[in-house]
Parts: C-alpha cells; sequence; structure tokens
C-alpha cells in the first residue's frame, strides 16, 4: 500500500521557453530554446519537431534548426511569471504548493468531493489557468508528486492505489527530472538492462542500498509509487518558524532581493542546528493594510540557504509584480517549515550553516554570467585525463560541461612515469642538451640514447651540469593520436645548481627522435 498522499499536479509544457517568449514578446509555436552554461534546459514543441533536446549544446541545436530563437535561463523570470498560474489554482483549491516555476501540486481529495470528482477537478483548472493567466496546461492524479507530475505529463487520472503499475511500463529515464540531476544513475541502470521504472522497482531495497548509490534509494522509492522519504517519526521543535518585521513597507524587488538573502541563512541556519533540512517551505507575507499572502513550495531536495533565499526573492517579486498585486507594502514576512527531514542529506553543507555550498553556488552563477558575455569557452576548468606526457593529460572542459575523463584507463605506451612536472610552460622552451663531447643528444626510435647528457642549457642560459637523467620514453607515431607525427622522445634530467646557494633543478625535456633533434623544456619539477 502507498505511503504517498494523493495530489494533483497541473504542468505547464516547457515553461522557462514559455516565460522567456513572454518576456519577448515572442509567439509560443516559435521554434525557441533556452540555455544554461551553453546546454538546453527546455525547448519548445516545435524546436523539438526539428531534433532539438534537453542537453544538447547551443553550436548542435542551432546546427539541428537554424532558425532557432535562442533564451537564457533565468529563474527569476520564470518563477515572477508563474504566480498568476498558481495564483488561479489557488482561487478554486487549498493548499497550493509550488514544485517548481512551471508545475505545482494541490491535495486532491477535498477539493474533488467540493467540485463533484477527479475529472470535473481537473477540467475546472485547465479552464481557470487559461481563462486567468492565459496559459495552456496538462493536469494529472496519482498517489505521490512523483507518480503525479508523469501522469500530468500524459494527462491522466491514475486509480487511487495504482501509481506502481501505472509507473512500471515506464522509461528508467523518468527518475531524471529537471532539477533532480539522476543522469549518472539512469545511465548506470541502463548499462545493468533496468529500462523501465518496473524493472528498478523489482529489485530488493537492500540489495539498492548495498549495491547503487546513496540517491538511488530515493529514486526506487519513487519507483515502487512511495512517497520521497520516509515521515520523521520525532517532534518537532516549537521555533523552526523564522519571521522579520520591517519598518519601512517593502515595496520594491530589490529590497525584497536583500531580505531574502538574509532571512534564508538564518532559516537554513535554525534547522541545521536542530540537525533538520527543509523539504516544503511556506513563505507568508503580511502587507501593511493587513493582507496576508501566502505560498508553498514544494522541493524535491532538502533546502540550503541559497535556494531558500531565491524562493524568498521569486515569491515577493511575484507578489510585488503580478496583476493583482497588494495595495501596500510588505511588512512582514514568516518562513514556516511545513516538511522537514533528517539532515544528513545536507551533511556537507550542516557544518559551515550552508556557507560553503552557498559560495558555490554564487561562484556557479557568477561563471554563468561571464560565459552568457564572452561565449561558453570563456571559462574552463581543467581536468586530469589520459595521455603521455603533462601537457597532454590536461583537458580544458567548458564551465557546466560533464567534467568525466575520457581515456585515462588506457594502456597509453611510452607514457611518463609518475610524478609529473608541477611547472609546465604554457609554450616550449628552447633548450640545447649536449654529451660529453659536446654532440647533441640524440635518441634512436629502439629509445636508446647515443650517449648519454652531460649538460644542458635552457633558453640561451649558460651550460649546467647534468648530475642525474632517467629515460627516454619514446612516443611512437603509429600509436593512436600520433599518426602523421614524427617520434617523440623525453628524458628527466636533473642539473646542479648555478652556485652552491642554488638548488638543483629537475627538468622534463622533449625532442624528436632522429639525427636533428630540436630540445624544449616540457616540465619542471619542483
Amino acid at each position: 500500500m502507498s505511503d504517498a498522499p494523493r495530489l494533483l499536479v497541473l504542468w505547464c509544457p516547457d515553461w522557462p521557453v514559455a516565460a522567456a517568449g513572454a518576456a519577448a514578446g515572442i509567439p509560443p509555436t516559435s521554434a525557441a530554446a533556452v540555455f544554461s552554461a551553453n546546454r538546453v534546459v527546455a525547448c519548445s514543441a516545435s524546436a523539438r519537431h526539428h531534433g532539438v533536446g534537453r542537453g544538447m549544446r547551443r553550436r548542435d541545436a542551432q546546427s539541428r534548426c537554424p532558425g532557432l530563437v535562442v533564451h537564457q535561463h533565468d529563474p527569476d523570470r520564470d518563477a515572477r511569471l508563474f504566480e498568476p498560474v498558481a495564483a488561479a489554482v489557488e482561487g478554486q483549491a487549498v493548499g497550493v504548493e509550488v514544485v517548481r516555476p512551471g508545475l505545482v501540486a494541490v491535495p486532491v481529495d477535498g477539493a474533488a468531493g467540493y467540485f463533484g470528482g477527479e475529472a470535473a477537478l481537473a477540467e475546472l483548472l485547465i479552464d481557470e489557468v487559461a481563462a486567468r493567466a492565459g496559459v495552456e496546461c496538462q493536469v494529472g492524479v496519482a498517489d505521490g508528486l512523483f507518480a503525479a507530475t508523469l501522469a500530468a505529463r500524459r494527462s491522466a487520472l491514475v486509480p487511487r492505489g495504482r501509481a506502481k503499475e501505472f509507473l512500471a511500463p515506464l522509461s528508467i529515464a523518468e527518475l531524471n527530472q529537471p532539477g533532480d540531476d539522476r543522469g549518472e544513475l539512469v545511465d548506470l541502470l541502463k548499462r545493468l538492462g533496468l529500462r523501465t521504472l518496473g524493472a528498478f522497482a523489482a529489485l530488493a531495497e537492500r540489495d539498492v542500498a548495498g549495491r547503487f548509490p546513496k540517491d538511488a534509494l530515493t529514486a526506487h522509492r519513487l519507483a515502487r509509487g512511495l512517497s520521497e522519504r520516509p515521515p520523521l517519526r520525532r517532534a518537532l521543535p516549537p521555533d523552526l518558524a523564522v519571521t522579520e518585521t520591517f519598518e519601512e513597507p517593502l515595496r520594491r524587488i530589490d529590497e525584497a532581493a536583500f531580505v531574502a538573502k538574509t532571512l534564508g541563512e538564518r532559516f537554513f541556519a535554525g534547522l541545521a542546528n536542530h540537525g533538520l533540512a527543509c523539504t516544503r517551505l511556506a513563505i507568508v507575507a503580511v502587507t501593511e493594510a493587513g493582507e496576508e499572502r501566502v505560498r508553498v513550495w514544494r522541493c524535491a531536495e532538502p533546502l540550503t540557504a541559497r535556494s531558500t533565499a531565491d524562493r524568498v526573492r521569486w515569491q515577493c517579486e511575484g507578489w510585488l509584480t503580478a496583476r493583482d498585486r497588494p495595495t501596500a507594502g510588505i511588512v512582514r514576512l514568516r518562513l514556516d517549515p511545513e516538511e522537514v527531514v533528517g539532515g544528513q542529506a545536507l551533511q556537507l553543507q550542516l557544518g559551515s550553516v550552508g556557507r560553503d555550498a552557498d559560495a558555490a553556488e554564487r561562484a556557479g552563477r557568477a561563471l554563468v554570467r561571464i560565459q552568457g558575455l564572452l561565449g561558453p569557452d570563456a571559462v574552463v576548468t581543467p581536468l586530469l585525463d589520459g595521455g603521455r606526457g603533462p601537457a597532454e593529460r590536461v583537458r580544458l572542459i567548458p564551465w557546466g560541461e560533464p567534467r568525466r575523463p575520457l581515456a585515462a584507463d588506457r594502456p597509453w605506451p611510452g607514457r611518463l612515469p609518475a610524478p609529473s612536472p608541477t611547472v609546465v610552460p604554457p609554450r616550449p622552451v628552447p633548450a640545447e642538451v649536449l654529451d660529453a663531447v659536446g654532440d647533441v643528444v640524440r635518441c634512436t626510435t629502439r629509445g636508446e640514447l647515443g650517449y648519454p647528457p652531460s649538460t644542458v642549457a635552457v633558453d640561451g642560459g649558460p651550460p649546467r651540469r647534468v648530475i642525474g637523467s632517467a629515460g627516454p620514453w619514446v612516443v611512437h607515431p603509429a600509436l593512436p593520436g600520433r599518426r602523421g607525427e614524427r617520434p617523440l622522445a623525453r628524458i628527466q634530467v636533473v642539473l646542479e645548481g648555478a652556485s652552491a646557494e642554488d638548488g638543483d633543478i629537475a627538468l622534463l625535456l622533449r625532442a624528436t627522435v632522429g639525427d636533428t633533434p630540436q630540445w624544449t623544456v616540457e616540465g619542471c619539477y619542483d
């Protein structure tokens, strides 16, 4: 028997695209996509018809649909423009919870009994949203938020107690909903042959706990038609809510943004001190004229201080800019945790009361903004991957793209042994490597030096005596990735210091194999 509450979910398809188009005055039938970090996060039906999909890179999307309208990801815009939709639903049913902009959930039992059944309630809400907000939507009803969300995408009313049967034939990819970040888990399950939710649900819970990553337990509960997490069986402290009263009423969005940050940090810190995290947040605003506005945000993952502040800011923006905005400024804000879980899901942040997580999120937003100004390749991060030389092993990955090594586990014949140089110059530095009689040291294709190196002069400097050497390591052109190139030879040398005060210097040198090698410095060891 399912422990999940019966919910009605109202879904506005492709909401980020619809909101961006509405803000820009672009017809909803246009082929358009919203991008974040150079990746598609949402696209219109017309764009999907041309082959554009979520997660696709921008240049690939535009190559498939040359007339694609490009929008930048803006969560503030999405939340602000979604407020009329939430208000339209709230006008007919109580207990409205915003899951994310574009998706709201409503407890179905009370409202369905009043309006004559679940089907009648669904039709009423669709008509109400179209009339008051001018937005098309779909509705689904099922036990639990996950099943109800998938039902909304199919405009289905799942009978009570039948969520597991409804989910069973659906693709395992449905676990990776926007904001859930379960792509790696879905890929792993596919490789294991578990291609449907039913196949995953058939596994024993103890096997999932012992053989899969931690977040797989939550996904397994969803696939079985259960709630995301078991209920918390302990009494909650009475002082978890946070209230802020303002001497000067809030009337501007920038004022609300400043207040949201402080309030979010206080709220998160209070929960963290009790070892808790919030998954359903009620935001209550009271105006100078005594009006009260309430909105509940349901979250798939426990809220951090930053994500709490985002929701407070989004909600205040929606209230202050809506068509039926309050007649006076906001004088009091209250954050009330309606559902909490144990804080182990946020154990990395609890020790610092969320500051490290918030700093990472702020840095990520700043980098995405820089990419929007200078292009996706303007912000890169290094990743150590497979290769033979130190420079070859470093890949620069645009910010926001997956950081996965592609070839680190290959054998790489001729690979330089550990340790790697600590400094790699941005361009090769010329060097002169001589043997004991003053001839240039040469290397054969079989990996043999004609004579050991005796002195090395770097970039026209004075020659220094070689007091130790190792190698060579030869990379042949017949190896993958080296076709059409001459063989390369690398050697490690330790050079005597220029004076008694100077220490020895260890260098990595490289040259082409042959009669006229041109030696360069490829790296330096500390």
